[in-house]
């Protein structure tokens, strides 16, 4: 199941909207159509149709602005010659997918900062705007859209301090690795900031606990953020000059495109493997998994032949490709394993064990 859909390009970056987005969204608008007043609600707006249009146009301005804040991200990372693979709005904000952070101090910290300077200038805009227009009795204070640009421009501020709290997965949190990795190890920095990122949940969590249970929700993803951050971290460094040829495995057991779906499902028994390269004298086919046949009846699986389910469409690697770039090809794409070839004959195999065994000798 697709759990993000893709709206359009923005700087050639795919722009999606993950389910928990649109799970958001329509609460925000409630939250905000019932705020009173002084918060910047619209509590006291008649008709109240037009109440909930104000609180939607407030939730979707809001993320609006949050993509802007992560595009100020990508721009900064495509100008150091990072790439970013999409950006998606969730439930409590929304992620850049690059490549690779740079591991240049300066670089990640320009690349930090740039979106909540992104959040602050229209925050601060925003809330200009609205004191001219006060100052100038341009409108009532009371009017309502005079209402929707201060809580658009008051949320962005928020927005840039929150984020700039020096604690992974935020922007403050990656502020504070590259100022440390300045004055030690790439990889410890980053633990002592994944590890002040963890501190910095557990309290926010404790203290939502008892005042909004909202509170607690937020500190689970930024625990998980940080312990996620720290753990690719460290094995993107363990595998640092790390090839494919050194850790692929070159042993490997094949099947042919007219193997039968029983047969495959007795080697996979037989041998413990869960995908097998499919491959016709010398040339490879395709690849067959565990998943393939499971698309299969029961009853069918003595009829039907490898070359009927198996995927054609190949993600391969080199024997002198980075072990790294590897592990990413298999996580961006949720694969078990890649095909390694030379002059388009298979030379080798390397799944997500491989990589795993690997990481866990060099550490």
């Amino acid at each position: 199941m697709k759990t993000s859909i893709q709206i359009g390009k923005i700087m050639g970056i795919p722009i999606k909207l993950h389910i928990t987005f649109l799970l958001i969204l329509p609460v925000f608008a409630w939250m905000f159509a019932r705020n009173e007043a002084q918060f910047g609600g619209f509590s006291d707006v008649e008709p109240v149709m037009f109440r909930y249009l104000l609180g939607m146009a407030a939730s979707v301005l809001l993320f609006a602005c949050v993509l802007l804040h992560e595009l100020g991200h990508s721009y900064v990372a495509k100008k150091h010659g990072s790439n970013i693979n999409n950006i998606t709005l969730f439930l409590f904000g929304g992620v850049s997918s690059m490549e690779e952070t740079p591991k240049d101090p300066k670089t990640e910290l320009k690349m930090a900062i740039s979106g909540p300077a992104v959040s602050l200038l229209i925050g601060s805009a925003l809330i200009m705007i609205h004191g001219i227009f006060r100052q100038e009795a341009l409108f009532n204070e009371d009017n309502p859209y005079m209402r929707l640009i201060w809580l658009v421009g008051f949320l962005n501020v928020v927005l840039c301090f929150f984020n700039m709290i020096p604690a992974f997965p935020m922007d403050g949190g990656r502020v504070l690795r590259a100022w440390l990795a300045g004055r030690m190890s790439y990889i410890k920095a980053t633990r002592t900031a994944a590890n002040i990122g963890k501190m910095f949940a557990i309290f926010m969590g404790f203290f939502g606990f008892f005042y909004n249970i909202l509170l607690t929700l937020i500190a689970f993803f930024i625990y998980i953020g940080a312990s996620e951050e720290e753990k690719s971290t460290e094995v993107t460094v363990i595998l640092e000059g790390v090839k494919v040829k050194d850790i692929m495995s070159t042993e490997v057991m094949t099947v042919s495109s007219e193997t039968t779906v029983e047969e495959l499902l007795d080697m996979m028994f037989k041998y413990k493997h869960m995908g097998y390269p499919v491959v016709d004298g010398s040339e490879v086919k395709g690849i067959v998994t565990f998943s393939d046949v499971q698309k299969v009846a029961r009853e069918d699986r003595k009829n039907v032949n490898v070359s009927q389910i198996m995927t054609k469409e190949l993600i391969t690697a080199k024997e002198n490709d980075e072990a790294v770039t590897v592990m990413k090809l298999l996580t961006k794409n949720n694969l078990g394993r890649i095909i390694e070839k030379k002059d388009e004959k298979m030379i080798g195999i390397v799944s997500r064990t491989d990589v795993l065994r690997a990481v866990q000798l060099l550490e």
